[in-house]
């Protein structure tokens, strides 16, 4: 008999044929609608919206999230507990972004140093007096 001749077995991951998806057609025609935003999307955009207030007599245009850091700053500064806590909060999260990206920058330079020293040390191109020289300023 032919393979198309045979009758088809319906079982564990097959299933009957006038189930199945047709060729051509999404499993999920509608799906999910272009253009829509995730919440990050949102709140970014947000965040960045203009909005004037009035600082000392005079109007100024500034964006929502300068808006309520100013805020938050001047509740703290007022003696607001809660207000306290989260600016402090919010202060250490922004000196570990700041320390990380600081940390990232000079420790790879140290790491592909040693990574080339040791293949270059694995297939034998390596001198003695190479070694002795990448030793020290490894250690240093």
């Amino acid at each position: 008999m032919e393979d198309s001749m045979k009758p088809y077995e319906v079982g564990y991951s097959k299933p009957p044929k006038r189930t199945q998806f047709q060729r051509g057609r999404s499993g999920n025609p509608k799906g999910r609608p272009k253009g829509t935003l995730n919440i990050a999307t949102v709140l970014e955009q947000t965040l960045r919206e203009k909005v004037i207030i009035n600082e000392n007599g005079r109007r100024k245009t500034i964006s929502k999230l300068q808006a309520a850091v100013t805020q938050l700053a001047n509740k703290a500064a007022s003696g607001e507990l809660k207000a306290l806590q989260l600016l402090s909060a919010l202060v250490r999260y922004a000196d570990e972004r700041t320390t990380k990206t600081d940390l990232s920058s000079s420790a790879p330079e140290e790491i592909d140093e040693r990574v080339v020293f040791g293949i270059l040390e694995r297939i034998g191109v390596a001198n003695t007096e190479v070694q002795e020289d990448d030793a020290k300023t490894i250690g240093e």
